[in-house]
């Protein structure tokens, strides 16, 4: 079989006429614009290449399980020993001594009361020793009746029943005996018990010398 293509050389025109010339006017431009078009294309891709950032898909969040406290009160009972209130201090007065001197003096001067208890009794017989206590006794008994005023604490009369109640006065009343338990007390009165209601000592001079209970005594 022949496959040889032959080509008649005189169906090619000689000739362009106008017909012929617009058309390969038009195959031109339509070449140029496919070429265009391609070269737009092609630049276009390239851009979307270097701009388009190659995406990493996140990945998925992890959930955090967050650790539960649980708080569990617990009660202890303890017992708290509470001190008592504290005793209130006791505070000690200071006397000045002209009072007690003073005092002494009066009774040397109306009973000889010093002279008294400094004599040495020993040497006197009972008789004589009571003849001197009863000058003595007079003697005290003035000076504390003109200088004092006295009361009983406890105006019943002595070996009788009392009752102490629980807001008696520790200085007034003195317990003795089977003491036990909380008051009221009930018990016998052995004593009355005295206290001073007034004291008139009298007055003395600034200079005087109260050291002196009573003076020495020259007889010229």
């Amino acid at each position: 079989m022949n496959t040889n293509l032959t080509v008649d050389l005189l169906l090619i025109p000689s000739t362009l006429d106008a017909y012929h010339i617009a058309l390969a006017s038009g195959v031109l431009v339509l070449s140029v614009i496919l070429v265009i078009t391609l070269l737009v294309l092609t630049t276009n891709l390239r851009k979307q290449k270097k701009t388009i950032a190659p995406t990493t898909v996140p990945n998925a969040p992890v959930a955090v399980v967050e650790p539960q406290i649980i708080e569990k009160v617990i009660e202890i009972e303890k017992e708290v020993l509470v001190p008592g209130p504290a005793p209130k201090p006791v505070i000690l007065k200071e006397f000045t001594p002209d009072a007690a001197t003073q005092l002494l003096s009066l009774l040397q001067k109306d009973a000889r009361f010093i002279d008294f208890i400094y004599e040495d009794i020993a040497a006197y017989n009972d008789q004589e020793v009571g003849m001197i206590a009863r000058v003595v006794h007079d003697g005290c008994s003035k000076v504390i009746n003109e200088h004092f005023i006295l009361a009983p604490i406890c105006p019943d009369k002595e070996n009788s029943p009392i009752t102490i109640h629980d807001d008696f006065d520790a200085d007034a009343f003195f317990l003795t005996g089977n003491i036990t338990g909380q008051a009221p007390f009930t018990g016998t009165l052995i004593h009355k018990g005295w206290q001073v209601t007034e004291i008139k000592l009298p007055k003395i001079s600034e200079n005087h010398n109260v050291s002196i209970i009573t003076p020495a005594e020259v007889e010229l």
